[in-house]
């Protein structure tokens, strides 16, 4: 009859995060500064989505100018995407190519068989990204999935200010606790709470008594 053996717990240590971390990415006397972050990001997701829905620009530059053919709800729904997976193809050549052969392979093979679909996801996933971080809801993961569109943009060979808002979306989603604060995530997150903390919302201790003598 074998013995079940002791196991003893691991010591877990923990280090604390510096103060400066906290105050630019967990209080929210920093909120404004990613409030001007996030609807510069916002904005600059919001009119690519839309001039790639309407086929014209929202820009505040060349607003109601034409910026080419609607990706979708047309006779040649991805078409365009086919032209912007043929120009990154044509990258694909030389010493030190702009695309890489296995992104170039997923190009080739996935999204060109798939253009239609690829060009409603990327439209309607631009605006909802854009929305998000407009009015702060659910600020972290529109920013998370604003930086993944930013990948595969540049993996894709364009360049453009990709690197930019990627750059700063990082920052979004390091402060995800207080960069929508001034947005609809002050009463969105408190209600979800997140998966390994349940809700975030305060609630106040019970208020102590006077016991009778």
């Amino acid at each position: 009859m074998s013995s079940a053996k002791y196991i003893e717990p691991k010591e877990v240590t923990q280090i604390p995060e510096p103060a400066i971390t906290r105050f630019l990415f967990a209080d929210t006397r920093m909120a404004w500064l990613w409030l001007i972050v996030r609807l510069y990001i916002g904005y600059e997701w919001l009119t690519a989505g839309l001039d790639k829905l309407t086929g014209y620009s929202y820009t505040i530059t060349a607003f109601g100018q034409k910026a080419g053919s609607p990706w979708v709800f047309g006779p040649h729904d991805g078409a365009a995407i086919k032209g912007f997976v043929a120009g990154a193809l044509a990258q694909t050549t030389g010493d030190h190519p702009a695309v890489q052969g296995w992104y170039a392979w997923f190009l080739q093979n996935v999204v060109l068989p798939n253009a239609a679909v690829f060009a409603y996801m990327v439209t309607f996933g631009e605006i909802l990204i854009g929305l998000g971080l407009i009015f702060g809801c659910l600020t972290g993961i529109a920013a998370f999935f604003g930086v993944f569109l930013n990948m595969n943009f540049l993996l894709s060979g364009a360049v453009s200010i990709n690197p930019v808002i990627g750059f700063l979306a990082l920052f979004l989603i390091l402060a995800w606790r207080i960069a929508g604060y001034w947005g609809l995530d002050r009463w969105v997150l408190p209600l979800l709470g997140t998966p390994w903390t349940g809700s975030l919302r305060h609630t106040k201790a019970p208020t102590p008594t006077a016991s009778g003598a």
